[in-house]
Order: structure tokens, then C-alpha cells, then sequence
């Protein structure tokens, strides 16, 4: 499936000026900025403890950053608190790895769980909403009476993604989708975010190592070193630049083995 870039004057549908983040006296971002342009599938990397969960934590308000904005769709997240930031939270849906399904509950269970939460809709009509959310992410209607631990890791990572859909939300963040997938059922999960993006117009932070993944779904790459966002554009601009591990990760063995043949 082809994926239409937003155009370059898109709004940000998440705004990040000035982070900074430690634990203790370790630094973890120093005034760091980041725009993701509504409508766009943007994919976070760097090296391992780079901070990528913790900016995904900060973004979700999971860890407070001890300088700096986060903006969501125009708001101030640490300008609101109780019902006003609920309501801003209930327009993401989060897949964490391995899909952080409970596993004393069904599927289905699961993927009503926020309805649960944070509405007062019926339990004959939760049932349906999840019905068509699991149908959604391509998992069969018999999958939602099951357990967790009766799926494969792909149809988890597609439970929990349903899950993240329950809500009906504009920002989808994905914190290493693929991870632990084989190589087909990583493929279809990148199409299926694909397909997820062009038919309810979302916009997706993909925390991702996944080489495939990046030039399969992203318009743009965003590079966490040197505790700030160091570059963020296209892989073709980014292999252009002159910093050793961006050369290593995209040119390295494996990164010429994920690049598109012409």
C-alpha cells in the first residue's frame, strides 16, 4: 500500500520544546524538541539507552520531565490536570511491547477494558465495539473469547493494537511493535499500520529497531543522540548526514540489507 506523506506545513499533532529528563544525576534529554506533523507515521530510533522509552513515558505524562512542554493537539499538558487531561489522554491509544495484555482476561475482555474505564456504555454494546475493533486489526471473531496465552505473538501485538483503537483515538504510539515477530508477521503488521492510518487519517509515533519497519511505514525518522532529537527527515536525507551512528545504522550490513531494491 502506498502512504501519502502529510504535506510539510501539517500541524503537530505533538509538539515537544525544551525537554529535559534525568534520573538523578544521570541526563537523560537536554532541551529537547520534536514536532509530529498530524497525520504522519513518524519512527523514533537510537541506540540502546538513548531515552526512547523514557520519551515515549514523558509524551503519555508516565514521567515527568523536570524542564519543558508537551503540547497534544494544541494542548498544554502541563498546563491541565484531572477531568481536561483525561480527555486529552483519551485521544491516544498506546500499544506497549508485547501488547501488556492481562492475562486473566479474554481478548475481548482486553480490548474493552477502557470502555470499562472511562465511559458508561452498556456491556452489550462494549462487546460490539470490541468485536469490530478486533476485526479491524485482522484477527478472527473467534479470537476474542480467547486468552492471551493462547495466541500467537502476532495476534497479541494485534489484540493489544485493537485495544489502543477502542477509544477511537487520533494518535496512535507504538513502543516496538514488531519486536520479537518473524519476519512475515512483522510485514503484515507494518501494512496493517498502513492501512489503519489511511482509513481513520492517524497520526503514529513508532518507537521501532526494526529496519524493515522504518522504510516500510515512515515518512520521516526522527534520531535520539546525543540527549536530544539530532536530525529528524526522510532515510534518504538522514544517511547523508555525517554522524558515525546514523552512517552504522543505516549503512551497516544490516541497514543495506532492509534499504528497497530500485
Amino acid at each position: 500500500m502506498s502512504r501519502p506523506a502529510p504535506p510539510q506545513d501539517a500541524p503537530a499533532a505533538i509538539q515537544l520544546r525544551g525537554i529535559t529528563s534525568r534520573f538523578g544525576a544521570a541526563i537523560i534529554h537536554e532541551n529537547l524538541d520534536l514536532d509530529i506533523r498530524e497525520g504522519e507515521i513518524l519512527g523514533l530510533i537510537g541506540a540502546s539507552g538513548a531515552g526512547k522509552s523514557v520519551l515515549l513515558r514523558t509524551i503519555l505524562g508516565l514521567q515527568r520531565q523536570q524542564r519543558g512542554s508537551v503540547r497534544v493537539l494544541g494542548t498544554d499538558l502541563g498546563a491541565i490536570s484531572g477531568a481536561a487531561k483525561s480527555a486529552v489522554r483519551r485521544l491516544w491509544g498506546v500499544l506497549f511491547q508485547n501488547g501488556a495484555l492481562f492475562s486473566s482476561l479474554t481478548v475481548s475482555e482486553n480490548v474493552q477494558f477502557p470502555l470499562r474505564e472511562f465511559t458508561d456504555l452498556p456491556p452489550l454494546l462494549r462487546r460490539d465495539i470490541a468485536r469490530m475493533k478486533i476485526a479491524a486489526v485482522g484477527l478472527p471473531p473467534s479470537s476474542g473469547a480467547k486468552f492471551p496465552g493462547e495466541l500467537s505473538g502476532g495476534m497479541r501485538k494485534r489484540a493489544g493494537l485493537a485495544r489502543a483503537l477502542i477509544m477511537d483515538p487520533q494518535i496512535l504510539l507504538l513502543d516496538e511493535p514488531t519486536a520479537g515477530l518473524d519476519p512475515l508477521a512483522a510485514a503484515d503488521f507494518d501494512q496493517l499500520l498502513l492501512t489503519l492510518r489511511a482509513n481513520l487519517g492517524l497520526t503514529v509515533l513508532l518507537v521501532t529497531h526494526d529496519l524493515d519497519t522504518l522504510h516500510t511505514v515512515c515518512d520521516r525518522v526522527a534520531v535520539l543522540a546525543e540527549k536530544k532529537i539530532y536530525a529528524v527527515d526522510t532515510i534518504e536525507a538522514l544517511i547523508r548526514l555525517d554522524h558515525p551512528w546514523i552512517q552504522e545504522y543505516f549503512t551497516g550490513p544490516r541497514g543495506r540489507a532492509a534499504r528497497p531494491r530500485p
